[in-house]
């Protein structure tokens, strides 16, 4: 890159949140130029040790595009809230022209022609899209590892997993080599790599942020949804109203306008926080993950909540087996095609394989099973709801991992039967239906690791979300905490 920025601009550049970013850029105090060529000159000292960006777009094309915003600016005209702001996208989402893998050897090569909805809402706010964040094999899993670029590194510990399935998405924003980053959760996807990474994650309400194109615009929008990972609450609520609003070609789009970003600051003292912490024993946690916890809602406490421990009074092994039915039946559906296919079967992770054949020996009476069983879930979860503003929970069972693993065997001396049941504590959120934020708790175990706290709410209660996890980073202070620039 010709000319590229001192140390102390990029420190200064990247280290802004995105709302004074915003700020800068409309003020004209900083140029898109600038802001792109910290950014790059900040990957290109960060990425190397920790795989978080790929496929990243050539410097001079991304620094020629950054100018072309600035000639905008410079005729008073402005894209949006994110005019200049580089951005990588999640590599399970597509982008125009840009190549997008999934992760898999099949698409290694793979460039759509469209966006999805969420990225053309990104470039109609301004975004310069300058490449991908790596995410496991169709975001199987949530450890960050597949065959095309290998695996992404925590961003405390480049030798522990970074989390996923965004994991290179909450690395690249934690080191600050991206203002905002964007993911997906289906099995915590957006939560635990957040909590891993000390930076705040939201998996919305289904439908707040609808997903497009989409073959399945019913089932699979019921479980799977893109959301914003931010440093700051502020941030998170920033790009929250850049990809939510209604779409009428989304079946189960919220009729809502976009959630605009708003001030968060507000009185929480007397709200209710019920915690959920193991489920009554059901679960096994790695020693430390609930003192953790339990510490993070002792700073909610601090700002005035008050946290009572409450039973969810669920059979969690009905919940287990409603999970791995729809588990199984969403990649079925989804892949059952190329499993058909025995020279693309051979390139399919065999967690993939586990999940198609799982999916291909369900019966009808299954799925209706599984769906009175989410019933029933959502109905519990209301209920305790009505009472408490949130419940919480961990967002892992266990802190980061050795980066080469593939996933935990066992977890306090209990064996994990598959690759994903040391993640059975994000199952309450999903399939209930509930927006859930994950807060960045801090460090906790031994030795020290990073992991966050999982906070659900009511339906469409994002904003009720965002008030008790500003509430959190007031008390708390987790910026403070992030991988030091060096």
């Amino acid at each position: 890159m010709p000319n590229p920025p001192s140390a102390s601009a990029v420190h200064e550049i990247v280290s802004l949140d995105a709302v004074a970013l915003a700020a800068a850029i409309a003020a004209r105090k900083l140029s898109c130029r600038e802001v792109m060529a910290a950014h790059l000159a900040r990957i290109e000292a960060a990425n190397g040790a920790v795989n978080a960006i790929v496929s990243l777009r050539a410097p001079a094309a991304l620094l020629a595009e950054a100018q072309q915003r600035d000639d905008e600016l410079a005729r008073g005209d402005s894209r949006g809230p994110l005019h200049g702001f580089p951005h990588a996208v999640k590599d399970l989402a597509a982008t125009r022209g840009l190549r997008t893998t999934s992760g898999s050897p099949l698409y290694r090569d793979h460039v759509p022609e469209h966006d999805a909805l969420f990225v053309e809402r990104l470039r109609a706010a301004g975004a310069i899209i300058i490449g991908k964040t790596n995410t496991p094999e169709f975001g199987l899993g949530s450890h960050t590892f597949n065959e095309v670029f290998g695996a992404t590194g925590n961003a405390f510990d480049p030798a522990l997993s970074a989390g996923g399935s965004s994991g290179g998405a909450a690395v690249a924003l934690a080191l600050r080599m991206v203002p905002l980053a964007d993911g997906s959760d289906f099995a915590g996807s957006l939560r635990n790599p957040a909590g891993w990474n000390g930076v705040f994650g939201l998996r919305p309400s289904p439908g707040r942020v609808p997903a497009l194109p989409e073959p399945d615009g019913f089932l699979d929008p019921q479980l799977v949804t893109d959301g914003p990972m931010a440093r700051t609450v502020a941030d998170l609520s920033l790009l929250l109203s850049v990809m939510s609003g209604a779409d009428p070609r989304a079946p189960l789009s919220m009729a809502e306008p976009p959630l605009p970003a708003a001030l968060l600051d507000g009185d929480v003292r007397g709200q209710r926080i019920g915690w959920l912490g193991d489920l009554e024993g059901a679960l096994p946690m790695e020693d430390g993950i609930l003192a953790l916890a339990e510490r993070a809602l002792g700073v909610l406490s601090a700002a005035g909540c008050a946290v009572e421990p409450v039973a969810l009074g669920f059979d969690e092994e009905r919940l287990w087996r409603c999970w791995l039915v729809w588990r199984h039946a969403l990649n079925a559906g989804r892949h059952h095609r190329t499993y058909a296919d025995a020279a693309a079967r051979a390139q399919l992770k065999p967690e993939m394989i586990f999940e198609i054949e799982g999916g291909l020996k369900l019966s009808a009476v299954d799925l209706y099973e599984a769906s009175a069983t989410r019933t029933a879930l959502r109905a519990a979860m209301l209920g305790l709801l009505d009472t408490y503003d949130a419940l919480a929970l961990p967002s892992a069972q266990v802190f980061p991992f050795p980066r080469d693993w593939r996933w935990p065997r066992e977890i306090a001396g209990r064996a994990m039967d598959t690759y994903h049941r040391w993640m059975e504590v994000v199952t309450p959120g999903t399939l209930s239906g509930c927006p859930v934020v994950c807060l960045p708790a801090g460090f906790g175990g031994t030795p020290a690791r990073p992991s966050g706290l999982q906070l659900i709410g009511r339906p469409g209660g994002e904003r009720a979300l965002l008030r008790l996890a500003r509430a959190f980073e007031v008390e708390s202070r987790p910026l403070e905490r992030l991988p030091r620039l060096d």
